[in-house]
């Protein structure tokens, strides 16, 4: 069925919960993964009225080692829990303004043929004003996701 299992990961903890999901999915189906995480590009700062100059806080090569750091241990999740799990890694960072478009294009790029990623559980107006990567995602891709949801206590003892 699928073979090839994009995973993009954030580091929060629900994004873990997923990438060990998608992991288990994997072996469970002799598929290989590819994980990801996406980074914003650094942008500097510009006032409409040149009054005070806007001074940023950190250099480019200073975001670039930072958001690089971090960037490495969320893929390193992926590969340590693909690696306990003896299923085939491979890892990927994009920098882009849109998170959604980077994983939807690497999905394309790579060939996979399933998505697993986490939802953020936006809920009333916070998800409509801002929207969610997920749900951005799920409508703009063809590729199948599979979203990762982690159940709030009282939903767990509904289930048993």
């Amino acid at each position: 069925m699928y073979r090839h299992i994009l995973i993009p990961t954030d580091g929060s903890e629900l994004s873990e919960k997923a990438v060990e999901h998608g992991v288990a999915l994997a072996k469970s189906i002799n598929a290989r993964v590819t994980g990801l995480t996406v980074s914003t590009p650094f942008h500097m700062l510009s006032g409409a009225f040149p009054v005070l100059p806007l001074i940023p806080a950190v250099t480019p090569e200073e975001y670039r080692d930072r958001i690089g750091a971090v960037c490495t241990s969320h893929l390193r999740a992926v590969k340590n829990a693909a690696a306990e799990a003896g299923v085939t890694c491979d890892t990927v960072h994009v920098e882009h303004d849109q998170p959604y478009l980077a994983i939807i294009d690497t999905a394309a790029r790579k060939l996979c043929d399933l998505i697993v990623m986490a939802s953020h559980g936006r809920r009333g107006a916070a998800a409509i004003v801002l929207g969610s990567e997920t749900i951005k995602v799920l409508t703009h891709t063809s590729i199948p996701v599979l979203v990762y949801r982690a159940l709030r206590p009282a939903e767990l003892f509904a289930a048993a």
